[in-house]
């Protein structure tokens, strides 16, 4: 019968154990009750925007990640145009009724970034006037989306996220989906001119599948003092129910970056300023027609 074999008189070490799911488990309450003493005694740290990564990490962007990973099936693309550190404005197409794609676009970004990157995003003054929902805004670590807060954040060298299409964008119905809205006056332009900060164009493709608006309903919005009031397939028609997204199938492209420090002297120059909106509108608007005929089944795997 053979031994086992013996190196400098002993037997050799036994094979490692894996850790026992009670062992996994017993782990993450402790790592949980942690987080709750933390949470409870202060012990945490937020900025001067309010942003406080550890909420953000420990308990949204893991809701997040069950969204765009497994019901959405995202696919992210051109992740090497996302600058490693420092500054950067990243511009993305808005849609699907329900602002998912920034949410989406920044935890997937987080996530499969080599630096894990927050994007420090830009939401509408709408945002921060509901209860809860600002306050979720400002943990993940938006923000107004004006001049001052914008060009505050890169000159401290964050990663922006800004969609100029605004409301215009996710609110447009389903028979115009994937056609680009107005880029507003292009603020968002001035920003990285008078910061010199690279425009990172963002597409994405799948957010006008989640909630098709089929129509919107102006006089309720109006009385509600909304900014549109959608009728989609399954809302109102199935309650709560229709609040569930569609799981369409996402695809995100990064595009190579617009360098803008040679422009920092022409950020008060209308001209120069609506071509370079206009050239990251057309960029966006060119990938989106690139990643539709990448993805022929909406609702495929």
């Amino acid at each position: 019968m053979t031994r086992p074999a013996r190196r400098n008189g002993h037997h050799p070490d036994p094979p490692a154990v894996p850790d026992r799911p009670v062992d996994q488990w017993d782990r993450r309450v402790a790592q949980g009750l942690a987080f709750l003493r933390r949470r409870l005694a202060g012990d945490y740290e937020i900025d001067e925007f309010g942003f406080d990564p550890e909420l953000t990490g420990a308990v949204l962007h893991p809701l997040l990640r069950l969204l765009y990973r497994d019901w959405f099936r995202t696919e992210v693309g051109g992740l090497e145009h996302v600058p490693v550190d420092g500054a950067g404005l990243v511009v993305g197409n808005h849609s699907g009724t329900v602002a998912l794609d920034a949410l989406i676009l920044s935890a997937a970004l987080h996530d499969q970034h080599p630096a894990q990157r927050y994007l420090r995003l830009l939401g509408a003054d709408l945002v921060f006037r509901m209860p809860v929902v600002s306050e979720l805004a400002r943990k993940s670590g938006g923000t107004v989306a004006c001049n001052p807060d914008a060009e505050r954040l890169l000159r401290n060298g964050e990663l922006v996220g800004v969609f100029p299409e605004g409301f215009k964008g996710i609110g447009k119905l389903y028979s115009d989906r994937y056609k680009l809205q107005r880029f507003g006056r292009g603020g968002f332009v001035s920003a990285a001119l008078r910061t010199g900060t690279p425009i990172v164009p963002v597409a994405i493709v799948g957010a006008e599948e989640t909630y098709p608006m089929l129509a919107d309903i102006k006089p309720l919005a109006r009385l509600l003092k909304l900014p549109y009031f959608p009728i989609t397939p399954t809302f109102p028609w199935l309650g709560p129910l229709g609040l569930v997204p569609l799981p369409s199938k996402w695809l995100i492209e990064f595009c190579p970056p617009i360098p803008t420090a040679h422009l920092t002297d022409s950020a008060d120059d209308p001209l120069v300023v609506f071509n370079l909106a206009d050239q990251v509108r057309e960029t966006i608007q060119q990938t989106l027609h690139q990643l539709l005929e990448r993805r022929p089944d909406p609702f495929g795997p």
